[in-house]
């Protein structure tokens, strides 16, 4: 399979749909994945058949295919949970219900920087993943998820951080996801050894 060579402008799969949304550089959105009303930051790619609805990526995130963030849900509460009694229009029974698309909107997904979410996740709305998080492959996360830690299983239960407290403490100060490129470039070396980087940046 060829490589993408990225740039400053985002590489968009063809068989993608993205609606309202922001998607920055060095990014790259896989083929049949739909986005709308979400922000995708810098350096992240998602590897294609995702859904993300509704939601903040940061930067440098690594989201694997099948991944769904701000899934929708059906109105358990009603007579009939098909969706006619929402998506009304498209079966000829009035105007959508606006109402209930608004409620996923308040339920926004934040999916903070360096974040890795395996294949099939399910990131439910009103969920926020911390930064530099590890998702499992096939995990339902109902509830949020703290930085540097790494969840599992349905549902999604904490298993351990990926470094100390104190190491996760400085990676939080030193916010490496926000240097520009050419501090990126110079000090990229650096990126490869933990302990490392946090005694020259910490």
């Amino acid at each position: 399979m060829p490589t993408t060579i990225l740039s400053p402008a985002p590489s968009i799969h063809p068989t993608a749909t993205i609606t309202d949304c922001r998607v920055g550089g060095w990014t790259e959105i896989g083929p049949h994945t739909h986005m709308a009303e979400s922000d995708f930051g810098d350096y992240s790619y998602c590897a294609g058949d995702n859904q993300i609805i509704y939601a903040t990526v940061g930067k440098f995130c690594s989201i694997a295919s099948h991944v769904r963030i701000n899934p929708g849900n059906h109105p358990m509460g009603r007579v009939t949970q098909h969706h006619m009694t929402y998506r009304r229009a498209q079966f000829g029974f009035g105007p959508d219900d606006a109402a209930f698309f608004d409620w996923r909107r308040a339920h926004h997904c934040s999916i903070g920087h360096d974040v890795w979410i395996g294949h099939g996740a399910i990131i439910m709305p009103g969920v926020s993943i911390g930064t530099g998080a590890v998702i499992g492959s096939g995990a339902v996360v109902t509830h949020d998820v703290l930085p540097y830690t790494i969840a599992v299983g349905v549902p999604a239960r904490p298993q351990h951080l990926r470094f100390s407290a104190e190491v996760v403490a400085k990676l939080l100060h030193i916010a490496w996801w926000d240097w520009d490129r050419a501090t990126l470039e110079a000090r990229f070396d650096d990126l490869l050894d933990v302990e490392r980087f946090v005694q020259i940046y910490g």
